[in-house]
């Protein structure tokens, strides 16, 4: 299946790609990473860097999963916020974790500059608040991320002025953060794989991995061959199935959704979001949206736990656009797709090792451009035996869904149609 087959904006605007063999044979290098997304192309570039051979090995099309159907939005931090985890790791390691956040945007910028990849890069968001509750909360955020991480880069808007920047309707305050990015995915992803095999990454596509096993090294089994390696690196996130049982019950697999409307006119474009920045909510089964180079409003929203993705994906999502913008009621719809994340139980992201070989980094519950990236960093600096900011990241606690892999499914819906109720009743 190719990354065009996803009836997306993104594949019909992102520029054709370079098609790249299947494995046949054998094949021996230093780093093999399963997964041709941000984690994995942004580890390869790394580990290039450092003089290691490196080997990507793709299940389907380079940016086919969330890499190239995600919202495109570079948020700063984590995607648990700062409080949260100040009591879930203690103050010190709560920072460390912010700078590694922030090193994570600017991380995105560097590489976008480095290796000249053009993919509609822009800056700031504004986050509204869907609850009064909400909005208390954001203007709190404003006073504690300055007061103790010295980050100045937010502005709290009041609901009266909300206006000025938005017509969403329903909101109670919004909290602009200058120092958010937001790009177009697919084409970002796919300029980290330019960048990857111009410095000597060797990828294969539709190479799907369905076995390895360890003995004096890692050998790793696609159905056309075998790749003999030091270090495996997983980096298939939503994709994971069951290739590593040790780290599967860490991540739930959800699916997500977006449509792009036809393109709007400059005035109407404007009224949605004045200043051109990403947009997101505060709901927990959240809503995020931006406007596209030729002024489409690409807007994400609605989730589903099953395997199999809702038959009009466009139908599906419309109504939560509407009740935003019910303006729209007659903007025609273009697109509609729907792309597969990993969630995990306390929203971070999980790294670590499987064994000393084996390296791993998923469950980036909707945070994934700017952190998925950073992840691939890390990942190459442990593989080169400097772990000490990995280790920053492996040492936040990831506790598995209830009942595993098994009966996670149960549990995750039960607590989803709880929050989701709880959206609806603000």
């Amino acid at each position: 299946m190719s990354t065009a087959s996803v009836d997306s904006w993104y594949a019909a605007t992102a520029p054709a790609q370079t098609e790249h063999p299947a494995l046949a044979g054998s094949a021996r290098t230093d780093v093999c990473i399963v997964g041709g997304g941000y984690t994995g192309l942004s580890a390869a570039i790394h580990l290039r860097k450092r003089g290691f051979e490196v080997t990507v090995l793709e299940g389907e099309r380079l940016g086919w999963g969330a890499s190239g159907r995600n919202g495109g939005h570079v948020g700063t931090g984590q995607r648990a916020d700062q409080e949260t985890l100040e009591a879930l790791v203690g103050l010190e390691q709560a920072k460390a974790l912010w700078s590694l956040g922030l090193e994570a945007v600017d991380l995105v910028c560097e590489l976008i500059d480095e290796f000249a990849i053009a993919c509609d890069l822009k800056i700031g968001n504004l986050d509204v608040a869907a609850t009064p509750k909400a909005a208390r909360e954001l203007r709190e955020e404003v006073d504690h991320l300055a007061e103790n991480y010295d980050f100045n880069a937010l502005r709290y808007v009041e609901k009266t002025d909300l206006g000025e920047l938005t017509s969403a309707q329903g909101m109670h305050g919004g909290l602009v953060n200058s120092a958010a990015r937001h790009l177009h995915p697919l084409q970002y992803c796919l300029g980290l794989a330019r960048a990857a095999e111009k410095l000597g990454v060797t990828i294969f596509e539709n190479s799907r991995v369905n076995h390895y096993e360890e003995k004096d090294g890692v050998r790793v089994h696609c159905e056309g061959g075998h790749v003999d390696c030091d270090h495996l690196l997983l980096a298939c996130n939503g994709y994971l199935g069951k290739l590593e049982p040790r780290v599967a019950g860490q991540i739930m697999p959800i699916n997500n959704y977006m449509l792009a409307t036809e393109p709007l006119d400059e005035a109407t474009a404007r009224r949605l979001i004045r200043d051109d920045t990403s947009m997101s909510d505060t709901r927990f089964v959240i809503n995020y949206w931006r406007l596209s180079e030729d002024r489409r409003l690409l807007f994400g929203g609605g989730e589903s736990y099953r395997a199999r993705f809702p038959s009009d994906i466009k139908a599906f999502v419309r109504p939560y656009m509407l009740k935003i913008y019910p303006e729209l009621k007659d903007t025609r719809i273009d697109y509609g797709w729907g792309g597969t994340l990993a969630i995990t139980m306390n929203r971070m992201p999980a790294l670590g090792r499987a064994s000393p070989r084996i390296f791993y980094a998923h469950g980036y519950s909707g945070h994934g451009v700017p952190i998925a990236t950073l992840s691939g960093k890390l990942l190459a600096e442990a593989i080169a035996g400097t772990a000490e900011r990995f280790d920053v990241m492996a040492r936040v606690p990831s506790p598995r869904f209830p009942g595993g892999t098994l009966l996670r499914w149960p549990g995750l819906v039960a607590g989803m149609l709880y929050y989701a109720l709880r959206d609806r009743l603000g």
